[in-house]
């Protein structure tokens, strides 16, 4: 068995258990018979990694397969290996350590139970040092997540008052079965397991099961330091002052014993020692520490995410009895809700006393199958992330806890996180007393676990469940439905494990609109775009076809002061479509539609319709869903900065996905970025410059939002350019300065004589920040049937250089993704009649002929094929 080392360096500590295999009954009819068929399992990971892996089920996320999955939930699954008791150093316990149970377990040894679990979202731990001797037997049962719970009244009667209210607002259906909690079973209110198992309108029904996270024997010594708290308390005064900070450790089993101390030690990020401590043992040591030539970390746009390694020990005379070593930083991360010069409150982040206008994307699980996940997926996510000039993730509270891949990665690659505990879009009954026990437990866990993490932002209580029951019900009951959770359970356990973490009651929330999802205050979600109701953020409420009402333009009347969630659905690649796809994808055909789980499932019709014309074949309505969320997010969010100071966060809906579906992510399952991705990547740059047009005299207003704390000041063109390439019809050559976290106009174009025949564009004279544009009609309406001359040139193993050219006004010029590792280092960009371009591209398939490479644009995308 593979070992790693104990605190002390001398013996084995933990001991990795393997060897599983895997078999099933129907629920309760006992262990397994003696002739059961039992096969490898695959751990970690879960139930359907281990059947493919068998060839016992197709791939559920492969074809229309999904259906063939739909048995697992309802069998008893049994895990099996044999336990040998290892060598446990001398006072020391010999512990069962199943980091991911999914979901309700129960755990026996040589056929005693010695341990229950019911949830997803915390490990199990079993002291077994009086119990394992030699060898046994570990079985590992398994049961149907609803297991001994029945659906509650109330969660019930909310969800049908919330079926009629969406009935009410109009919302057709399409004849297809709505997801999420309007159908599911809501007897899993009573379970801890993440809700998107039971389908979402971005996922399947697709509940995981098994052992998702590793198993392993332990030894923990009998005194040890059960967890440290890092808390900066004061910055530098300036470069090269000392910061101070806060040092908590825990400690368990120091009760009696005489000379135990607890020393800790500070080494930067170059690893050299800087701060040295020692204090007697004592269940909870309190310390307080300075930091000299403090370096502070910094989200990724703003300075360097350093990180220092804190080293803490328990000691005796003879040694070390136990050491923790964790990766920590300096910073201080604040909410600022002081007034603003529109009247109400501002919701912003200030990172060591730096106000940031928070920049980046919803994190939903990176696979319904969560046990497959790896870390080297979840890091690739994160620097996708990064890449796009984010500066902060938000883990959506109906998915899980992220792996510590994803926070390390997030530390290391400097985005913030917003963190919602794992409650969403439904009632849960609080005063069922297992629920609230089982609550307080996973909270205690996961803010402990989390606590000291540079890149924790904030701990919210739920998405959505607070705001949609106020809206239903007309107002917040004190109890019954979640509201002991979010004002007292989880306040109270961040405040007591991890005090000074800023705590949010909900998402979306705000204190002084006359619903949580106003634009006076705190944070709302922006759905009145794709959804078409007004859900708070006023504007017209008449238009002219149904394609006006979900339209992205609506996104300019939107006051909001930290906008959560907003986004726009798009088709993924053909290629990552045709990799589990192999039906024909052709339009409105069944295997397309199977990636549809939004209802109705041609919801996004009318808006194609209004803004790109409607397709007729598949490509193009690949293509024109990819164009609208590419070109509807990159407004929303210029119209976002633009209000800097008063918005001061624009996180879209949603990065990522868990299956290969059609969805809001701008990421696909597949690991390849979306045409919104690239046009994220350039309005979420630091400094921007971005066009606004009146909607009164038709004037373009030119801005430059500067998201940094210091004055940016350049040269900038801007002009009305003609699609044909003819000389422009107005040009200004602009000199600005722009103060450290402001948003201004700097000059003015005017109205376009004929708003479809030229766009706006402005550029930096310099370079330094992203070339933005604005088209002034529909994209169904304007030339953009320009081609591209190709010259492809070989570079290192698996690269290529494409050096394009335009002839006409060439739109969406992207070279064609060939599969999962494909990176391009520009696409979905227009090129004006004869400029010229050149993308790199990386990760081509080993002996990939380079003349298979295709560079495609919107002309031959809305070719008949």
């Amino acid at each position: 068995m593979l070992t790693d080392t104990d605190v002390t360096g001398h013996a084995p500590a933990a001991w990795p258990v393997t060897g599983f295999v895997l078999t099933d009954t129907a629920p309760g009819a006992g262990r397994p018979a003696a002739g059961a068929a039992w096969i490898p399992a695959v751990v970690p990971g879960g139930v359907h990694e281990s059947l493919i892996a068998a060839g016992r089920l197709p791939h559920p996320y492969r074809d229309r397969h999904e259906s063939d999955a739909a048995w697992i939930e309802d069998r008893t699954w049994w895990y099996r290996t044999e336990l040998r008791r290892p060598d446990v150093p001398a006072g020391h316990r010999l512990t069962l350590e199943l980091a991911g149970l999914d979901t309700v377990a129960t755990v026996l040894l040589d056929g005693v139970e010695i341990a229950r679990h019911a949830s997803q979202f915390r490990p199990l731990t079993v002291d077994v040092h009086e119990l394992l001797h030699g060898t046994a037997e570990l079985l590992v049962r398994i049961d149907p997540p609803f297991t001994g719970l029945t659906e509650p009244d109330g969660p019930r009667a909310t969800r049908d008052r919330l079926r009629a209210f969406f009935a009410g607002q109009g919302a057709p259906t399409g004849g297809d079965a709505p997801s999420g909690v309007l159908s599911a079973d809501l007897s899993m209110t009573l379970r801890r397991k993440a809700l998107f198992s039971w389908g979402w309108d971005f996922a399947p029904r697709l509940p995981s099961l098994g052992l998702i996270r590793p198993v392993s024997l332990r030894a923990l010594p009998g005194v040890r330091a059960a967890g440290t708290h890092w808390r900066t308390t004061a910055l530098p005064d300036g470069p090269g002052g000392a910061a101070r900070a806060a040092l908590t450790v825990e400690v368990e089993g120091s009760g009696g014993r005489e000379g135990l101390t607890v020393h800790w030690t500070l080494r930067d990020p170059d690893g050299r020692p800087v701060v040295t401590g020692a204090a007697p043992a004592a269940p909870r040591v309190e310390a307080a520490v300075t930091v000299p030539d403090a370096r502070l970390w910094w989200t990724h746009d703003l300075g360097e995410p350093d990180r220092y390694e804190l080293d803490v020990q328990v000691r005796d005379g003879a040694g070390v009895l136990d050491r923790r070593t964790e990766r920590v930083g300096l910073r201080t991360v604040t909410i600022d809700r002081s007034p603003d010069p529109e009247g109400g409150r501002h919701f912003r982040f200030v990172l060591n006393g730096v106000p940031v206008f928070a920049r980046g994307a919803n994190w939903v699980p990176a696979s319904m199958l969560v046990g497959s996940v790896g870390a080297d997926h979840v890091r690739r996510l994160v620097t996708l992330a990064r890449d796009a000039e984010m500066t902060m993730l938000r883990v959506w509270g109906g998915g899980l806890y992220e792996s510590d891949a994803f926070y390390d990665a997030c530390d290391e690659l400097g985005l913030l996180v917003w963190q919602d505990f794992m409650f969403a879009c439904v009632d849960y009954p609080d005063a069922d007393p297992r629920l609230r026990a089982e609550v307080a437990a996973e909270a205690e866990h996961q803010v402990r676990r989390l606590r000291s993490r540079p890149c924790l932002a904030l701990w919210c209580g739920n998405n959505e469940a607070s705001a949609l029951h106020a809206a239903i019900w007309g107002g917040d009951e004190p109890s019954g439905w979640g509201a002991h959770f979010y004002d007292v359970l989880l306040p109270g356990t961040v405040e007591r494990h991890s005090p000074g973490t800023p705590y949010w009651r909900g998402s979306p929330h705000g204190e002084l609109d006359a619903h949580a999802n106003g634009v006076l205050d705190g944070d709302r979600h922006a759905w009145e775009v794709w959804h078409g109701a007004d859900l708070g953020a006023g504007g017209p409420q008449d238009f002219d076809d149904p394609g006006e009402r979900v339209h992205f333009l609506r996104y300019r009347f939107d006051r909001g002061r930290f906008i959560s969630e907003f986004g726009l659905h798009a088709a993924p690649e053909p290629s990552t479509l045709r990799r589990w796809t192999g039906e024909p994808l052709e339009l409105g055909s069944p295997a397309l539609l199977h990636r549809i789980k939004d209802t109705p499932k041609n919801k996004g019709a009318a808006l194609l319709a209004t803004e790109t014309g409607v397709p007729h074949s598949a490509p193009a309505y690949i293509a024109a869903s990819m164009a609208v969320q590419a070109e509807g997010l990159a407004y929303g969010v210029a119209h976002y900065r633009r209000r800097q100071p008063v918005c001061s966060g624009a996180l879209v809906w949603q990065l990522n996905e868990p299956w290969p579906g059609l969805s809001w992510s701008v990421i696909d399952h597949d690991g390849v970025p979306k045409a919104a991705w690239y046009a994220l990547r350039r309005v979420f740059a630091p400094v921007i410059a971005s066009l606004r047009r009146d909607d009164g005299t038709g004037e373009i207003e030119v801005w430059v939002t500067n998201g940094t704390p210091v004055p940016w000041s350049g040269r900038l063109t801007a002009r009305l350019a003609r699609f044909d390439g003819s000389a422009a019809e107005a040009v200004r050559q602009i000199t600005a300065t722009i103060d450290g976290g402001a948003s201004r106009p700097v000059a003015t174009l005017p109205a376009a004589a004929d708003p479809r025949a030229v766009f706006a564009e402005v550029v930096d004279v310099a370079g330094r920040i992203p070339r933005h544009r604005l088209f002034l009609d529909r994209l169904r309406h304007l030339p953009l049937d320009g081609t591209v001359g190709v010259t492809v040139r070989p570079g290192a193993p698996g690269c290529a250089r494409v050096e394009v050219t335009a002839r006409g006004h060439a739109y969406a010029v992207r070279v064609e993704p060939t599969g999962p590792g494909f990176r391009a280092s520009d696409g979905y960009r227009d090129l004006p009649h004869g400029a010229h371009a050149t993308i790199e591209v990386t990760g081509l398939p080993p002996g990939f002929d380079l003349a298979a490479l295709r560079v495609r644009t919107w002309r031959d995308d809305w070719r008949e094929e």
